[in-house]
């Protein structure tokens, strides 16, 4: 039986601390393969996404792209939004009924487990394992089967997306495949 993690979000764009995450992830849980799932539209960030889904698929496939146990499920890219996690799993284990999927939350997205769609649904079809993020406790919560220590790198989309607009150079805090996609077809440059 395979063992899939499955690490969810927007990703807009994937930064270097998204990867380092999913590898540490990776090794500490003993996954078989760890899939990146950009939503097409999350739902607590409806509207809100600087990068179209499809722009946002490309950055993660040049993200992993050469990184064994590493890949893109554009699943939730298949359907119309919001994305809801557990549509998803459903999707997933109909697909493939001998996986065991493991679901990867930030402490943040897990602060907000519970007030998501069919929250109780979920750990019936992945194990819930959490890790931290610096600056944020970790949450409690009977959904959730584990936590990981993953290393505190506080790069985020927000701050890569405002150093973009500003035209700040974006190298070092997404891979240079990412930062040449973005500049290639001027993503970020609008106001948010």
């Amino acid at each position: 039986m395979p063992s899939i993690g499955l690490f969810g979000g927007s990703f807009d764009p994937v930064h270097h601390g998204h990867l380092i995450v999913a590898q540490v992830a990776a090794e500490a849980l003993k996954l078989d393969e760890l899939r990146f799932v950009p939503a097409r539209e999350q739902p607590f960030k409806r509207g809100l996404h600087g990068a179209s889904p499809a722009d946002r698929a490309v950055m993660l496939e040049l993200a992993v792209a050469g990184s064994p146990g590493l890949s893109v499920e554009r699943i939730e890219l298949e359907r119309p939004g919001p994305s809801y996690t557990v549509d998803t799993l459903e999707s997933l284990r109909e697909r493939e009924p001998g996986a065991a999927f493991t679901l990867l939350l930030g402490a943040d997205a897990a602060a907000e487990l519970e007030a998501w769609h069919r929250a109780r649904d979920v750990p019936g079809l992945a194990r819930i394992v959490v890790f931290g993020r610096p600056g944020t406790p970790l949450p409690a919560s009977a959904l959730i089967s584990g936590a990981i220590e993953v290393p505190a790198i506080d790069i985020s989309a927000t701050e890569i997306r405002r150093r973009a607009r500003a035209g700040a150079p974006v190298r070092y805090w997404v891979p240079d495949a990412v930062a040449e996609y973005m500049a290639r077809h001027r993503l970020y440059l609008d106001p948010e």
